[in-house]
C-alpha cells in the first residue's frame, strides 16, 4: 500500500512546482505539458493551456506528490480540505522548508514545540496550499 498526494492549481503550476522543488530540495520528475499529451479527439487543448503543466511529480518527505494545472473551462475550487504534512528528521530541514514556503505566503502557526512534535509549524504558501511541517520522532 502506498500514499500519494495530488495538488491542482488554477494558476501557474510550473511556478508552484519550481517553488516546492526548491523548498524541499527535491527534483521534478516526469513533467508533461498539455501540448505533449497523446492526441485525443474528445479533448482539444486550448492555445492558452498548451504550455501549462498537465502532470509532474516529486518526492517530498518520502511521499510522491503530483501536480497539475486545471485547464480552462474545468471547475476549480480552492479549499482547505487537504493539508500536506511533511515530517523531517532535522530541525534545520524543517526551518529551511518553512522559511522558503512562507516567502510570499502567511504563517498560520510559527515553528514551535508541541506535545506531538519537538518542532511543528503551519504555513500557507503563496499558491494557497496550507502546509504542516514537523520533526518526526
Amino acid at each position: 500500500m502506498g500514499f500519494s498526494l495530488f495538488i491542482n492549481f488554477d494558476g501557474d503550476c510550473r511556478q508552484a512546482v519550481d517553488f516546492y522543488a526548491h523548498a524541499f530540495d527535491s527534483e521534478v520528475q516526469g513533467l508533461m505539458t498539455f501540448s505533449e499529451m497523446p492526441p485525443d479527439p474528445t479533448y482539444v487543448v486550448s492555445e492558452e493551456d498548451r504550455d501549462k503543466v498537465m502532470y509532474c511529480s516529486m518526492m517530498i518527505g518520502g511521499t510522491n506528490v503530483m501536480f497539475s494545472y486545471v485547464p480552462s473551462g474545468m471547475p476549480f475550487t480552492r479549499g482547505n480540505s487537504i493539508s500536506p504534512v511533511v515530517s523531517m528528521k532535522k530541525d534545520a530541514d524543517v526551518s529551511r522548508a518553512f522559511d522558503r514556503l512562507k516567502a510570499g505566503g502567511t504563517v498560520d502557526m510559527e515553528l514551535q514545540t508541541t506535545f506531538w512534535s519537538p518542532l511543528y509549524g503551519m504555513v500557507t504558501d503563496r499558491f494557497g496550499v496550507s502546509w504542516q511541517l514537523m520533526i518526526d520522532e
